[in-house]
């Protein structure tokens, strides 16, 4: 796998972007078939959004879409009876949420559902005590995580120390994840409207790697804060010569609202190359 494939999860209905859902599958359809295809995931929808899903794609192809389902821990077992009626989409991936009184055991039982066999599965690190005995959890079930590096609010966004403690220790657990909300940019940077401080997706790839190399957390949270655009750069470009891209395996995606604004900034860095006009 090239270094950005698959990268981009189209998570167009959650906010900031809060695209209507019929209006999201097209776009999603039109991305499948554009010259950036190879960077795009599947499109997150919540549970909630899988009965008009089934009407709004009663009329495409069987199979001509993959979704990840976002669901609380108690739904999880109605997601696939739901996407029954939807011929057009194959599950991809559910991506769980676990209340605040969830034992970290209770993740265990996702590994044995029924739906799972190719359905990737990622359960939310919580941000509290709970965060090491789910991680635990999670790689003797062998699932994956889901990470939270921002949100709507300044409080969602957790700063570089701890997201930095977070992937040094999913790291050193083998246990894969996807980051959600907040990756608005590929640098690290300061929203000039809300004044947010925001997490690079790129920074966080970067840390990634260096967490496979050995670098303690210290180290892992000057990549999450650096705001240098040459030497995040030079040093993603070297990465994209990895045989196998390993910070790819452990980092495998994050989910955005609009999949234009990155692929746009890694053509502007250098990083991605596409035909003139490749554009949605």
């Amino acid at each position: 796998m090239s270094l950005f494939d698959r990268l981009l999860d189209d998570a167009a209905v959650f906010p900031p972007g809060s695209l209507p859902l019929a209006e999201a599958v097209a776009a999603h359809l039109k991305h499948r078939e554009s010259e950036y295809a190879a960077l795009l995931g599947p499109l997150v929808l919540p549970a909630t959004d899988l009965i008009a899903l089934a009407g709004i794609t009663a009329d495409l192809p069987d199979v001509c879409l993959d979704v990840a389902v976002t669901v609380p821990l108690a739904g999880v077992d109605a997601v696939a009876t739901a996407l029954e009626a939807v011929h057009a989409a194959r599950l991809a991936a559910v991506e769980v949420a676990l209340p605040p009184e969830a034992d970290p055991a209770a993740v265990r039982a996702l590994a044995d559902a029924a739906w799972r066999p190719g359905v990737h599965v990622v359960v939310e690190v919580p941000r509290d005590q709970r965060r090491g005995a789910v991680i635990a959890a999670l790689a003797e079930a062998g699932l994956g995580a889901k990470l939270r590096t921002g949100g709507t609010s300044a409080e969602l966004y957790p700063d570089e120390q701890e997201l930095a403690a977070a992937v040094h220790a999913l790291v050193a657990a083998q246990v894969p994840f996807k980051a959600t909300a907040g990756l608005h940019h590929a640098l690290r940077n300061t929203d000039p409207v809300t004044g947010f401080e925001q997490h690079g997706f790129l920074n966080l790839l970067l840390a990634v790697d260096a967490a496979l190399r050995g670098a303690d957390v210290a180290e892992l949270a000057r990549m999450l804060a650096e705001r240098s655009p040459e030497y995040v750069v030079e040093r993603v470009a070297g990465l994209a010569g990895s045989v196998g891209a390993p910070a790819r395996t452990a980092f495998t995606s994050f989910g955005t609202c609009s999949i234009i604004e990155p692929v746009d900034e890694l053509v502007a860095l250098g990083l991605l190359t596409l035909p003139a006009g490749a554009r949605a």
